[in-house]
């Protein structure tokens, strides 16, 4: 029997209707391993993963594999992103048996959830030298029923392994100048200086060493920090990675030059880039990283936001190509005559042109993804947005993607930040509002009465899993974006409920370092722990971020000293692996400025030389500034508490450790005091 109907996560719902007798991960699955002394499946996977629905079709939707399955094995399956904590103990243990990863994540398990055979993707068949699914299956099976005490040692031995793996925190100190000039010069030597990004294909976005750069560069005036990070970001943007006709970014690019994407499109890279753009602007004016920054916003509210308020977790890079096959990149791809079918002759021609749209293409049968060449300034603007918005149009009717509608807790923080930060700085209230309804769902269906977050929700039922500490660090940084922005002292008061969570249920008090499980969650065979970033900022230099801001905030030494402990694996691992630790490399900037604290009083918040002192602040490029508004007459904002107006005027106060320069009413001297 398969039990995936009930479940809230999209991706286990896609298997519900397999053959296979599926089962969610949970103690009555080994429970009936352990009785019928079969080993386990485990499948691992995420709804918009393209290898993961291959193997799906190929291997789970076959009735002579699922009859073998169901007859020798307990088949367990995971989204990833609903179980971020199994996904990461046995990809651990895979990438250290194998010396790679990915998914789908193929492992099998005794019943006693140990690990002692390891793959990703298996081919219906033998292909490449790698063996079929079914060959695997019965290698795994004959093993275990012909040798299962020597299977038993081996998966014993790979958990004591992965149980003496810890990092070396203890009694670090936070990164200095030296580490952060360390760090700054190892990414230069793994700088692309043609292309931008860093390494080779297949290429990420960068998007916390992005931030990393853009606070060394306001911190320290260092003009390679920016150039790198301009030039990544100009390529990015001018590359396939990014929609030219509906803004935001896919996951990576599979070649060096940005141009042919890996069509999935995610949340928190959105969100992430989303936010870096605009921190882009904000240090230099560009037009293109306005562009961009707006765009993907209106991207992400446009397409991902769910009825609830919430945002949605991805967009699949497969979609149906009209003749009813379901092909990678097929919503997103154009030819020359499909151009000048939608344009006619002229503005096909101009749009295969302006796009880089070529006979050969670029991408797979002769199609081309779409990019934008540097030739703005040849093309009539006022005809290219024509031709952009009939081509949008065109493409709103092709058949859609799927959409991973799932709120991820940790996803909806960064896109709260991104959100809210982006509409105070070109005045798009709109963009507010949708931080503002976002944050609205996680206090209302992901966050119980003893703040404890759950990770998922759907259609705003809450998910079954316990929120992890990207949960919390990212939910609490966009509590505190979302508090600067607004002036509503409430954000602050629930950011400081979930770092209360960390500080107690997360944190290890004799050493400093962080858990991706709360000390009271569900025990597996490794308590997971890394500082290190994946596609998002590790949960660990998170929440340091997270308390740093907490403590300019609200004068906390507590939080402050979380801080600092937890970033001192930064001095280890960002000289070291700088790409791979760029979030903690950030909040080592800010907590080196200071960070600094901006109080801004007024005589109400609707007042248009308050707003200015407001904007003038939130524009300032210290790194991980803190700023709080009011009126001063109330107990919302404690950096507000004794700071009166100036001679009736509305007043800025610029501060560190709550030490605070000489008041200005100016908003040019409030720029000039935060670099802006």
């Amino acid at each position: 029997m398969n039990r995936l109907a009930h479940e809230t996560s999209p991706y286990l719902l896609q298997h519900a209707g397999n053959p296979v007798d599926w089962w969610p991960w949970s103690a009555e699955a080994f429970d009936e391993a352990r009785a019928t002394g079969r080993p386990v499946l485990l499948s691992v996977g995420y709804s918009s993963c393209h290898w993961c629905h291959v193997m799906a079709e190929e291997s789970f939707e076959d009735r002579a594999t699922a009859d073998y399955l169901n007859e020798h094995f307990v088949s367990v399956k995971v989204d990833r992103e609903e179980r971020p904590d199994v996904d990461a103990v046995y990809m651990e243990a895979v990438q250290a048996a194998t010396g790679q990863g990915g998914w789908p994540m193929t492992v099998f398990l005794t019943p006693d959830a140990e690990p002692f055979y390891f793959g990703t993707y298996f081919p219906p068949a033998p292909r490449h030298g790698m063996p079929s699914f079914r060959q695997v299956l019965e290698g795994v099976q004959q093993a275990w029923s012909t040798r299962r005490e020597e299977v038993g040692e081996v998966a014993g031995k790979i958990v004591r392994d992965l149980a003496q793996r810890e990092f070396g925190h203890q009694g670090l100190r936070p990164p200095g100048e030296q580490e952060l000039s360390q760090a700054l010069l190892g990414l230069t030597r793994e700088y692309d200086p043609q292309r931008g990004g860093f390494g080779g294909a297949p290429k990420f976005p960068p998007s916390m060493v992005l931030e990393f750069l853009l606070r060394h560069h306001a911190r320290t005036g260092a003009e390679g920090a920016l150039q790198m990070a301009q030039d990544t970001c100009e390529r990015m943007a001018r590359g396939g990675l990014y929609d030219q006709l509906g803004g935001g970014f896919a996951r990576y690019s599979v070649d060096r030059d940005w141009v042919v994407p890996h069509f999935e499109k995610m949340l928190y890279d959105n969100a992430l880039l989303c936010r870096v753009y605009a921190h882009l602007w904000r240090a230099g004016g560009s037009d293109l990283a306005r562009r961009v920054a707006l765009e993907t916003a209106d991207f992400m509210v446009r397409e991902l936001r769910t009825n609830e308020g919430g945002f949605a977790s991805a967009l699949d890079a497969d979609s149906d190509d009209g003749t009813g096959r379901h092909v990678e990149g097929a919503y997103y791809v154009w030819t020359p005559e499909r151009l000048a079918g939608v344009l006619g002759e002229d503005d096909g021609r101009l749009a295969a042109q302006y796009f880089g749209v070529t006979d050969e293409g670029t991408f797979e049968h002769g199609q081309s993804v779409l990019q934008l060449p540097r030739t703005e300034g040849v093309f009539d603007a006022g005809r290219i947005a024509a031709v952009r918005e009939r081509l949008l149009r065109e493409r709103a009717g092709r058949a859609a993607p799927g959409r991973d509608d799932k709120v991820v807790a940790a996803w909806n923080g960064l896109a709260i930040a991104a959100l809210a930060e982006t509409g105070a700085y070109f005045d798009r209230p709109d963009l507010v509002e949708a931080a503002v309804g976002a944050a609205d769902l996680l206090v209302r269906v992901h966050l119980d009465e003893h703040a404890r977050l759950a990770r998922t929700s759907r259609d705003g039922r809450t998910g079954p899993n316990a929120g992890v500490l990207e949960d919390y660090a990212d939910v609490a940084e966009g509590f505190l974006a979302l508090a600067s922005v607004t002036g509503e002292g409430v954000w602050l008061d629930f950011a400081g409920l979930l770092l209360d969570h960390v500080l107690t249920r997360f944190t290890d008090p004799e050493t400093g370092a962080l858990f991706d499980t709360a000390s009271d969650a569900e025990q597996l065979i490794r308590r997971p722990q890394d500082p290190t970033d994946n596609a998002t900022p590790s949960g660990w230099t998170a929440a340091a971020g997270a308390l740093l801001s907490y403590a300019a905030h609200t004068g906390s030494e507590a939080h402050r000293s979380a801080a600092e402990r937890a970033l001192g694996v930064v001095s280890t691992l960002g000289p070291r692996v700088p790409r791979f630790i760029g979030w903690g490399l950030a909040v080592a900037e800010a907590l080196l400025d200071g960070p600094r604290e901006v109080a801004v009083v007024g005589p109400s918040l609707t007042d248009d030389r308050t707003t200015a002192l407001h904007r003038t602040a939130l524009l300032g490029t210290a790194p991980g500034a803190v700023v709080a508004v009011g009126t001063g007459d109330g107990d919302e904002f404690p950096l507000l508490a004794d700071r009166p107006l100036v001679a009736g005027e509305p007043t800025a106060y610029v501060c560190r450790n709550f030490t605070c320069d000489a008041p200005t009413t100016d908003p040019e001297r409030l720029r000039t005091a935060l670099g802006g």
